[in-house]
């Protein structure tokens, strides 16, 4: 970044206003007596001061507020109850970040990767320029690199980066070229395969009248599971906890003592509230997950996690490799919560004083001021998607829910299966007799409130784009009964057994999962039936799927075993295509109902 591009940062920073900051109580990190009580300078005059770290992760190009069950978090009330709030949105983010941001001279703001990828149509349509153009006005300092990142592949991503138009549909507006992002995507676990070298810079250094704090940038290893092959051809994925000590131990050397990372991969706390206290009974004690491990084996030269991926709210302590606690934070996604963290910086050690981290989760609330920037740049990418945006696909009778619910089997998810059976049936189409859809390809839900001026009920191209924005080539495939069961099995056992991954099924697939018991042996293999008749294990059956899917991706490796392959339409024209045969205005299209997946607890 250069230093006019800082200067004016800087600049507009001062001038920020707004109004409406949600808070909760700071969760300190408990440490032994001796902790540093010399106080610190917000205002950097005395030996230590004090350095506001605000995060966010897993924004998705959510630029408006989402829709739905999707659009809220969950707040745990004094008497125990819980509380849905409406929340996020770009217009509201910027307002929360400037308003956090009054009084303290030293903020730094940064992400934990998946800013763009699986996004609405409003940015979507445009490559996610839009995003960019939006974190440049809400003065990102510098983000890791998630999975999502990648799903255009690595050339895409360094143009997101550096700027220029689209190679492809070049520039979307008149006389005007995409100036790329002005903070640094890092990526210091993402390697060239042949010169063993980053993609793109693996650590950058914050600086400000003498603070120096690192901060190093990495996504998940399992990132080549979850992307297609075309996504991360050529790259060569790393270690998260090698990749972050070899950098921390770089970063130490040039004297560099403060260091925070950046990790895409996170963790499940044990309540969905965003103000849990997952330090309860004991530090750390409330979340699980591959975080845990990750942030137990990274060196104590690093003095704070931000991280990402799995979509979940939590501020905890989780012990380093020397027993002392450090703080590991999440923000939700979709820009719906941000976090907000003290680190106290010693200008004597040049090192941040863990005894005085503090760090609290805030809901991005709808019911303060929209930052007028925010809604200007909106306002000028709705007018350049309006003409796709807006047509209508078809009608519901009432909100179908997909990534807002939270029931393994989901109602749009079959939705989406049926929709891709009923598309490739037929004998010239592939000849389909089932269809499976994985459950993160699911961005958002069917909402039967009014968006934009479309009428209640009224599916326009825009929001069947946003529940399906990756446009997947559809695939069928002969797979035998053994491997459907073995796909099936998959879905909550070896690398899914923690977090299952639930397939959506189409109509007529019906099975039973077991989840007292443990791994492949939760699928009651002989409850797996198509239209009545148990599966055969000797059989082979057409089986519809993404191109995600077909080829192995989310952990179900049976799935890249089919053979005799046909190549269909877009998942999104399959859907379009069935509400458009499904559903009028006079008879819409009514919630499907979730029985077919029977789940024993």
């Amino acid at each position: 970044m250069s230093a006019t591009s800082q200067k004016n940062r800087a600049s507009r920073r001062v001038l920020a206003a707004a109004a409406g900051l949600a808070t909760v109580g700071a969760l300190v990190a408990a440490m032994p007596a001796g902790a540093d009580d010399r106080g610190a300078d917000r205002h950097g005059s005395g030996r230590t001061v004090d350095v506001q770290l605000l995060s966010f992760n897993d924004l998705h190009g959510n630029l408006e507020p989402p829709a739905g069950s999707a659009g809220s978090v969950t707040e745990k009330q004094a008497d125990g109850t819980t509380k849905a709030i409406p929340a996020g949105g770009v217009e509201y983010l910027a307002t929360s970040l400037r308003t956090a941001r009054e009084g303290h001279p030293y903020s730094v703001t940064a992400a934990g990767g998946d800013m763009v990828g699986a996004s609405p149509l409003l940015s979507g349509l445009f490559h996610d320029e839009p995003t960019i153009e939006a974190l440049n006005g809400l003065d990102l300092d510098v983000s890791a690199v998630g999975n999502h990142e990648f799903d255009e592949g690595a050339t895409e991503l360094g143009r997101l980066q550096n700027g220029g138009c689209h190679p492809v549909e070049g520039c979307y507006e008149p006389g005007k070229t995409f100036e790329g992002a002005d903070f640094p995507y890092l990526a210091a676990n993402v390697t060239n395969e042949k010169t063993g070298k980053p993609v793109l810079k693996p650590y950058t250094v914050w600086k400000k009248d003498g603070v120096r704090i690192g901060f190093i940038g990495v996504t998940l290893e399992g990132t080549p599971n979850i992307v297609t092959a075309n996504g991360v051809k050529g790259l060569k994925f790393h270690d998260e906890i090698e990749t972050v000590n070899k950098y921390a131990k770089e970063l130490d050397r040039q004297g560099v003592k403060s260091i925070v990372a950046l990790i895409h991969e996170g963790g499940a706390p044990a309540s969905t509230a965003y103000n849990y206290d997952c330090d309860s009974p004991g530090a750390g004690d409330g979340i699980s997950g591959p975080i845990v491990d990750i942030a137990k084996g990274i060196t104590p030269k690093v003095d704070a996690l931000v991280t990402g991926h799995t979509h979940q709210a939590y501020v905890c302590t989780v012990p380093d490799p020397a027993g002392k606690p450090r703080m590991v934070t999440s923000a939700s996604s979709f820009g719906k919560i941000y976090t907000d963290t003290t680190l106290t910086y010693d200008r004597r050690t040049k090192d941040i004083v863990r005894t005085s981290v503090r760090s609290a989760n805030h809901v991005v609330r709808r019911d303060q001021a929209k930052a007028t920037d925010m809604t200007a740049l909106i306002a000028r990418w709705n007018t350049l998607a309006a003409p796709i945006a807006g047509r209508p696909q078809g009608f519901i009778a009432a909100d179908i829910n997909g990534r807002g619910s939270t029931a393994p089997e989901k109602p749009l998810g079959n939705l989406i299966a049926d929709a891709q059976l009923e598309g490739l049936a037929p004998a010239d189409k592939g000849g389909a007799q089932l269809a499976l859809m994985n459950p993160g390809g699911i961005r958002s839900d069917l909402v039967y409130a009014q968006s934009a001026g479309e009428g209640d009920g009224v599916v326009t191209y825009g929001e069947a784009f946003t529940v399906q924005p990756f446009t997947n080539m559809m695939n069928v495939v002969d797979l035998t009964g053994a491997q459907l069961i073995t796909a099936l099995q998959q879905q909550v056992s070896g690398s899914n057994e923690a977090s299952p991954k639930i397939l959506q099924v189409s109509r007529g697939l019906t099975y039973t999962l077991d989840m007292t018991k443990s791994g492949a042996a939760r699928l009651v293999a002989d409850s797996v039936k198509l239209n009545g008749a148990a599966i055969d294990p000797a059989a082979s059956y057409r089986v519809a799927m993404n191109e995600f899917l077909a080829g192995g991706g989310d952990g179900f490796a049976a799935l890249g075993q089919g053979t005799n392959k046909l190549v269909g339409p877009s998942d999104l024209d399959l859907f379009n295509a069935y509400l458009a045969a499904h559903s009028t205005a006079s008879a819409p299209l009514a919630p499907p109902a979730t029985d077919r997946i029977t789940i024993i607890k």
